[in-house]
């Protein structure tokens, strides 16, 4: 079977696709807690809106090799290795502005749908407005003791994610009247090395223009 393309998953039909043959390495979700777009806008048009200057932290990830989930309580972020364990440091395909992968716990929640948090594969889970209004690329971010860049790299997911959480997730994300939200997340860079806990404050000490 001819394996769909990532750049062909963001084109495709609602279900045209079927998500279970998407091959590749690493974790796998459960079909049954796909959302379908509705469900997903309304789900939206619920949440609180998110903190616009201050945050907290809410989950620290480092993804293994073999797709392997370790969940730190508190790490030391620096601008050699990003997130300690990560696989991000050992993968020469991606530069720093790939260095850490962000999300929004709530939206990743939502998405989730009962599934494990972690299963996104991301490595930081905020409690903050990630928009582009808010955040958008080079503003800086105090995270516990760590000083980390928003960088201009897009965090659309691939179809690792559309796998997890199927299309209609990934397609809203890039849709037109969403894309500025960042739904699936942003990356950071860490330019200032910090000790950082679970539960600890992200503040947003730069915001550029």
């Amino acid at each position: 079977m001819r394996q769909v393309s990532t750049a062909e998953l963001r084109e495709a039909t609602p279900g045209s696709v079927d998500t279970d043959s998407l091959a590749f390495s690493g974790l796998r979700g459960d079909r049954t807690r796909h959302l379908s777009r509705s469900a997903l806008e309304a789900a939206l048009a619920r949440l609180p809106e998110p903190p616009k200057d201050a945050g907290t932290l809410e989950l620290m990830v480092a993804r293994g090799p073999n797709g392997e989930r370790h969940l730190p309580e508190c790490v030391v972020l620096t601008p050699e290795q990003g997130m300690p364990g990560d696989r991000w440091v050992s993968d020469d395909r991606y530069g720093p502005e790939y260095q850490l992968a962000t999300t929004r716990a709530d939206i990743a929640r939502l998405v989730a749908n009962g599934q494990p948090l972690e299963l996104h594969g991301d490595n930081l889970y905020l409690h903050l407005d990630l928009s582009a209004r808010n955040l958008p690329t080079g503003s800086r971010l105090r995270l516990g003791d760590a000083l980390v860049r928003v960088t201009h790299q897009a965090h659309n997911g691939c179809k690792k994610w559309v796998q997890r959480f199927g299309l209609d997730a990934m397609q809203l994300n890039l849709a037109p009247a969403y894309r500025h939200l960042h739904l699936r997340g942003i990356y950071l860079e860490v330019i200032e090395v910090g000790r950082v806990r679970l539960g600890d404050p992200v503040v947003v000490e730069l915001r550029t223009a």
